[in-house]
């Protein structure tokens, strides 16, 4: 079964309606993106010679994506944005060569999503997006090579690719890749890129097989979320209900969630979800309340796709927590996680039944300490905004007291709610232990360790697509320095990642990097590469809407390069609860 999506979703067309018209300068103008389809990048296992996307007569195996849930016409969710796969058979055309083609828009979003691939090697080139209204905007659009290009970036992966001799175990893969449209207007048309050459050399070929416009969710905020870090837990679960917590900042009157297979390698199915109120432990103060996913109850999302469930009539109260329970049925391996959830979640046996809706007599068989498959919890209600956290340990809590909710960001939403009552923005935590600036700790695939993806690659998933979303407020950085990475490569880093939130109208607070004197991780020149960063983040040339100084927040005066004794966990890089609510009490809430 294909992921549900959002009911208010704007797709683009993937049908095969009527051949191009003549356009401007000799352009094709197309109705559909099927309709320009002029390469056949798919093949059945037995058939290979029936495709040919890299002109060396290599494709991608049919048989594979189906199994990965990725079959023809299958409806995936990437980022929020919902991408339809040609609904094609194998060895038909299934994809369309960039090169200037101009392919019609139906309906309105915040971004335009490509699913596409590079052949040859890492395709890129420059497109324009036409609106009703008679404007224009231009865009670039980076396709990563098929095989060789980053797993950081994948929608989804299949172990094999087709050759003339049949199929050979290879890594192939295809990438979503999305740009900003301005939501004020309506989208008619994008002009796909033409892809030139470097240096006269022939150019690769920038393949497109979907286009989705990413809906606006009008009316909804993110209380609550968790980036996927260390991506795939290695644990094997069968016919297990998993009762996790999680703790709102803001409240509302309607609920829905978000389920994400992130990097899963194949279909994962949730059996039933429900929600409730917390009382305490595993006991939720009623009964727990089923959600569901286009009106069904079981949800199946492919290999790297998400399922939103449907908006319920629910009162959730702020800063408090819920309750999400999940059934898995069947068994479930490499489910996406988040690793550091500082929080006592509860889990049934193994060779269970359904025991999502169970109150107080919920059989707990054993207490784990991360969040998985469950990504994000989103609200109706007074708030209309969302300001996004995006950080590494230090933004997730790490040291901080277990079940206490002690992050920064949960001092900052209590700021917010005294600050400004029930119309205070959501904020929405999406720090990950150990993550980059500028390097990945996890690449997409199975046991390759915790970290995340690198800030500068993951932004699309982690806060373009968070519900409501108006600020983000960036602490990157220290991990880079403490792995000896240049403050000029830090900053430059920093400045992409402005500079692509920026492209969507969003408001950017960087946070200066707090001290590391006293860990075994800091040296003198990582110590005069933290404060080169913080010199830049104070004074930045228009980089950043505002920062905050979180260094000097919990800082010792009498000792700059360490913090203050009262604020340090005691490793001397992580603040404690009490430094993180220091940190919090820094920021100027008119600043966001």
């Amino acid at each position: 079964m294909s992921a549900v999506v959002l009911p208010v979703a704007a797709l683009v067309a993937v049908m095969a309606p009527p051949a191009a018209a003549a356009g401007p300068a000799g352009a094709p103008h197309y109705a559909s993106l099927a309709a320009a389809f002029d390469n056949t990048g798919i093949s059945a296992a037995a058939a290979p010679a029936s495709a040919d996307l890299d002109g060396l007569g290599n494709s991608f195996v049919a048989e594979d994506l189906a199994a990965a849930g990725w079959g023809p016409g299958a409806a995936v969710t990437v980022g929020g944005t919902r991408l339809t796969m040609p609904d094609t058979a194998p060895g038909r055309p299934d994809n369309v060569i960039a090169d200037g083609q101009r392919i019609a828009l139906h309906g309105a979003g915040s971004a335009l999503t490509f699913l596409v691939t590079g052949t040859a090697a890492d395709a890129a080139g420059a497109g324009t997006i036409s609106y009703a209204d008679g404007s224009r905007q231009s865009y670039r659009l980076s396709a990563p090579d098929w095989y060789s290009g980053p797993s950081d970036a994948m929608a989804v992966r299949t172990s094999r690719r087709n050759t003339p001799a049949g199929p050979t175990a290879l890594d192939v893969k295809l990438y979503a890749v999305s740009v900003p449209l301005d939501a004020r207007k309506r989208p008619a048309a994008v002009t796909l890129p033409t892809v030139a050459g470097a240096d006269g050399a022939a150019a690769p070929e920038l393949h497109v097989f979907a286009l989705g416009l990413r809906p606006v969710p009008a009316g909804w905020t993110a209380t609550w979320s968790a980036a996927v870090d260390d991506g795939l837990a290695p644990y094997v679960w069968t016919d297990r209900t998993l009762r996790m917590v999680e703790h709102t900042s803001v409240g509302g009157n309607r609920v829905r969630i978000r389920l994400d297979n992130a990097f899963g390698p194949k279909p994962l199915t949730v059996g039933h979800a429900t929600i409730a109120v917390r009382a305490s432990g595993a006991v939720p103060a009623a009964t727990p309340v089923t959600l569901t996913f286009g009106g069904r109850q079981t949800v199946t999302m492919p290999a790297g796709g998400q399922a939103y469930s449907d908006p319920l009539p629910f009162a959730v109260p702020a800063d408090s927590d819920l309750l999400v329970s999940l059934y898995l049925p069947g068994t479930v391996q490499f489910a996406p996680t988040h690793s550091l959830g500082l929080q006592d979640m509860y889990s049934t046996d193994d060779g269970g039944t359904d025991d999502a809706a169970d109150g107080a007599d919920f059989p707990v068989h054993n207490l784990f300490d991360f969040w998985t498959v469950l990504s994000g919890i989103e609200v109706t209600g007074p708030s209309h905004r969302t300001v996004v956290a995006l950080g590494d340990s230090i933004t997730d809590g790490y040291t901080s007291a277990v079940n206490g909710n002690q992050r920064w960001p949960n001092y900052l939403a209590r700021r917010l709610l005294a600050k400004d009552g029930p119309k205070a923005p959501a904020v929405a935590d999406e720090g990950i232990s150990g993550n980059k600036v500028l390097t990945d700790l996890f690449n997409g695939l199975p046991n390759t360790g915790t970290g995340g993806v690198k800030a500068t690659a993951r932004l699309d998933r982690d806060v373009l697509s968070q519900a409501g979303v108006r600020t983000v407020v960036v602490l990157e950085g220290i991990n880079d320095v403490d792995s000896d990475a240049s403050a000029a490569d830090v900053i430059a880093g920093l400045k992409q990642v402005a500079a692509t939130l920026h492209a969507y109208g969003l408001r950017v607070v960087v946070g200066t990097l707090t001290p590391t004197g006293g860990c075994g991780c800091t040296t003198p020149s990582r110590a005069a590469a933290r404060d080169g960063i913080n010199d830049f983040i104070r004074h930045n040339d228009g980089a950043f809407d505002a920062w905050v100084d979180f260094d000097a927040a919990v800082r010792n005066p009498a000792d700059p390069e360490t913090m203050l004794p009262q604020y340090d966990s005691g490793d001397h890089l992580h603040p404690n609860g009490a430094g993180y609510q220091a940190m919090a009490d820094a920021i100027e809430l008119n600043s966001l």
